[in-house]
């Protein structure tokens, strides 16, 4: 099997016989849905492939390989009327260099944009019988010349746009002396789709697909182009990009025969997909999740050449999302926010999504809640997950290789000058040798001490958990989870060796997590920092935390040795947290 990992070219996918995920059964319902339709999707999820289906199967140029490109997918047995119908024109706006003044930028997209429209009439020179004059200043004045060429056939135009939002994206990195430039090519865009809406008004712009990251320019443009339909949250939609459950399941099969993999090591290493890229959700109303397709395929070509799986879990084309992460970050309450979405069930809720994100909007507008939530969710470190009893959406992190940015997010949030080579002593000597005493006293000297200095709202054991989590994040090593359901209870924190790793000298971790108010018992912080170790246990409330604690930790214990079996090397840990100022942990041992 041949994945087509990097690939985005239809042509080049089934000219070259690479594995396809059929998404053209959607092609009637894409036709049907409008005229002029916006499509996002996160980066890195399939939408160029998307457009370069579309630009495949209307392309009269194409009419001729039909049958060998569509003949054996499912709109080959029952194409629409508009197959190979159309001249097509395709604008990737990534390919515009963001980078310099406004005149440079302006430059730049004109260039872009009559070098576009030279390759339409190199392509198509022997169908239109009129050459298309380009303007060198204004690639606008050229495009009314390519309708005006196109207007002499039969024929009309369908114009693709991937990547639409690319100067406003580009807000998330720029330094300030860049902000008016990237608005002036934001107002440049604008002006290209007001020529765009012209063309539609009977000049031979028949249809327009666009496609993006997030709903920013379009708010800002409606004076100038009010004709699109947004497609992007219809439940017929949902996985129009990207893989389903079952469609992962059957590809990985077809590796795993030829890793002679036994049932069980196959049912395996779906887990592992299942753990770390399922889980994307992008219609209100549905509980069907679908994988990002660029990880899917990281992993499987990386399965199918060696017979063993990626180290590194996460795909280096993603982990530039860690920027967008940042972004929130740096806002104002953005921290929090990062905070509250790792530790709360990993999630947040809003009322609803936002859509106005332009460049202006990134610079001015207020950055409440659902600003930023909204904009975690169109870059694709949330998702939606429902609704909750009072009906606002939920956004939940969507696998365990995104919750890896959140975690290591908040470790530069909050200690900026962290010394990562104790950080990470001390997670070894619990991941190899069960000594839970260096990574509490790295905890209590130096997580506690921002705490104090920190204006965040914790005050709970999830606060503890969090700064753990952080810390001991390791998905080399790892299946991290955080709460993870056993039975009708939830553990804190479980660390499940990966099972490509349990040739090594590591353990399983299970561990349950307990704060102690100061003020609600009667105690000052500087009377607990004053106690030794043993006296500070010695307290009722201690005592009491460590023995629900203890309870908790024997039903969950139970459920994960029913679970995995012999293989599991499991330790289970309490850790009480006094305040902001001391912890104290025990092991705690199988029972009988």
């Amino acid at each position: 099997m041949k994945f087509p990992y990097g690939i985005s070219d239809l042509y080049q996918i089934i000219t070259g016989d690479y594995l396809y995920v059929d998404r053209t059964d959607r092609i009637r319902a894409i036709e049907d849905a409008g005229k002029f339709l916006l499509f996002l999707r996160p980066r890195r999820f399939g939408k160029s492939l998307l457009l370069s289906t579309l630009e495949n199967y209307y392309d009269i140029a194409k009419a001729d390989e039909f049958e060998s490109l569509f003949g054996h997918l499912a709109v080959g047995a029952q194409p629409t009327a508009l197959h190979n119908q159309y001249f097509v024109l395709k604008w990737d706006f990534s390919m515009v260099d963001p980078y310099g003044n406004a005149d440079q930028i302006r430059g730049a997209l004109h260039r872009y944009v009559n070098r576009r429209i030279q390759d339409f009439a190199l392509t198509y020179r022997h169908i239109l019988p009129i050459e298309i004059p380009i303007d060198p200043e204004d690639a606008l004045i050229s495009f009314l010349a390519l309708l005006a060429a196109v207007r002499e056939t039969p024929y009309r135009l369908y114009l693709m746009i991937d990547e639409y939002d690319n100067f406003a994206n580009e807000v998330l990195t720029a330094s300030e002396d860049r902000y008016y430039a990237l608005l002036s090519g934001e107002d440049l865009l604008k002006t290209v789709f007001k020529a765009a809406k012209s063309g539609a008004a009977g000049l031979g712009l028949d249809r327009m697909f666009i496609t993006g990251v997030s709903p920013v320019v379009m708010s800002d443009i409606t004076s100038g182009y009010n004709i699109a339909t947004d497609i992007y949250l219809r439940p017929e939609f949902n996985d129009l990009c990207g893989f389903t459950e079952t469609e992962v399941a059957e590809i990985l099969q077809q590796v795993a025969d030829g890793c002679e993999f036994s049932r069980d090591k196959a049912d395996e290493a779906l887990m592992m997909m299942q753990s770390f890229y399922d889980g994307y959700c992008f219609n209100y109303d549905t509980d069907d999740f679908i994988y990002n397709p660029t990880m899917a395929l990281y992993f499987l070509e990386h399965l199918q050449r060696r017979c063993q799986y990626p180290r590194q879990i996460l795909d280096s084309n993603l982990a530039m999302d860690r920027a967008k992460i940042a972004y929130i970050a740096r806002l104002p309450n953005g921290g929090q926010l990062i905070l509250d979405v790792l530790h709360e069930e990993k999630s947040t809720s809003i009322p609803l999504l936002a859509n106005r994100f332009g460049v202006k909007d990134m610079l001015t507008a207020t950055k409440d809640t659902t600003f930023m939530a909204s904009l975690l969710y169109y870059f694709g470190v949330l998702t939606l997950g429902g609704r909750t009893r009072q009906a606002k959406l939920r956004l939940c992190i969507p696998n365990l290789v995104i919750e890896r940015l959140y975690a290591e997010q908040i470790q530069e949030m909050l200690l900026p000058d962290l010394a990562h080579s104790d950080a990470m002593r001390a997670a070894e000597a619990l991941y190899s040798a069960g000594d839970m005493q260096p990574l509490c006293d790295f905890v209590e000297q130096r997580y506690f001490k921002v705490f104090d200095n920190r204006d965040y709202q914790w005050a709970n054991e999830l606060t503890v958990k969090t700064a753990f989590l952080t810390l001991l994040f390791n998905d080399v090593l790892y299946i991290m989870d955080s709460e993870p359901a056993l039975q009708r209870g939830y553990a804190d924190l479980v660390m499940i060796v990966r099972p490509d790793m349990r040739q090594y000298q590591l353990l399983d971790v299970l561990i349950e997590f307990k704060y102690v108010a100061l003020g609600k018992h009667n105690l000052r912080g500087e009377q607990v920092r004053a106690l030794a170790d043993d006296a500070l246990r010695e307290l009722a409330v201690v005592q009491e935390a460590f023995t629900a604690a203890r309870v908790q930790l024997t039903a969950y214990r139970q459920t994960l040795q029913g679970k995995y079996g012999a293989a599991l090397d499991l330790r289970t840990y309490a850790v009480v947290a006094v305040g902001f100022d001391r912890l104290v942990w025990e092991e705690v041992e199988e029972q009988g």
